[in-house]
């Protein structure tokens, strides 16, 4: 199978990015977060879902990616909403953009951003608050203290099925939240010194980078291809993947900074946190993990067969 990406692909990718820098940079990820760690704006997103981004998104087929054409939709596949979902990851774009993507064609509004969808996913439902439909049984919610600030979460007492699409799209995003973190990490790296040099210049950031580089790669390559195949397992591999390279690249993007990469001023925080939080979605890592040994156990019982 070839997975190199074609002109159309880098082309929606890079629209997705410019769009999301023009609408989302870091000025209107700050003022989403608020303007410290010890209050409420510390612990959930005070100005609550911008709604004309929403729509924004809406019109540039955000949502509809999958839906074919006759119905309104981009008419594109899996892999395009993969590339799409890594850069909602890379600018940690706030809201239920998975579950809002995944109602597009059932859910009226959905598609073209006018109507916000939450659903819920393993047992807990993001955005709860702010949904205009919820998919799945919210009776007895809970609101939990997310440890993201743009993140405000609910558990549920029944759990969802899970889904590999939702899966997959989490593992994208996961991809792209990584990404960023190994890119400000080699910056910092190059740029900060110690002792009348870089601080990449020593081996141990070296190391670090390199580290963080490879987890990217790995995971890119995984959700890549998981998005070619489809395959349930070739999901949980990515997924499982991705995740390691979010959160491991997060902490190591926060180890080379040193001391500010702990401020609340520092980005490097949120992404760490919103890892966490997309780790937690769905049946997590234990499931996934159980699912591919399964799966080698059944095919070396085959193999001495």
């Amino acid at each position: 199978m070839d997975f190199q990406l074609t002109d159309d692909q880098r082309a929606l990718r890079a629209g997705v990015r410019e769009l999301l820098v023009r609408r989302f940079g870091r000025e209107r990820l700050r003022a989403a977060v608020g303007p410290g760690g010890g209050g409420s704006a510390g612990r959930r997103a005070v100005g609550g879902l911008d709604r004309a981004l929403w729509r924004e998104l809406g019109e540039a087929g955000f949502f509809a990616l999958r839906l074919p054409e006759e119905r309104g939709g981009v008419g594109l596949g899996l892999p395009e909403a993969v590339l799409a979902f890594e850069e909602a990851g890379r600018a940690l774009l706030p809201g239920p953009l998975v579950a809002t993507h995944l109602a597009a064609g059932e859910v009226p509004g959905a598609a073209t951003g006018t109507c916000v969808v939450a659903a819920v996913d393993g047992s807990l439902v993001e955005w709860l608050d702010e949904a205009d439909v919820v998919r799945g049984d919210v009776g007895g919610a809970v609101a939990l203290r997310s440890v993201d600030p743009l993140t405000p979460l609910h558990r549920v007492p029944r759990a969802a099925p899970p889904d590999p699409v939702a899966a997959l799209l989490t593992a994208a995003e996961q991809l792209g939240s990584a990404a960023w973190t190994c890119a400000l990490a080699v910056q910092h790296a190059r740029t900060r010194e110690q002792f009348g040099q870089p601080i990449g210049a020593f081996q141990a950031v070296k190391h670090l980078c390199s580290e963080m580089l490879v987890r990217v790669e790995v995971a890119r390559a995984a959700v890549y291809a998981a998005a070619v195949t489809g395959d349930p397992l070739d999901i949980a591999a990515a997924r499982l993947l991705a995740d390691e390279a979010a959160e491991r690249g997060a902490r190591d993007c926060l180890q080379v900074h040193g001391g500010m990469g702990f401020t609340w001023e520092s980005d490097v925080h949120l992404h760490l946190k919103r890892a966490w939080s997309r780790a937690r979605r769905g049946e997590g890592a234990a499931a996934a993990e159980e699912a591919l040994a399964e799966d080698l156990l059944t095919s070396a019982a085959r193999s001495g067969a």
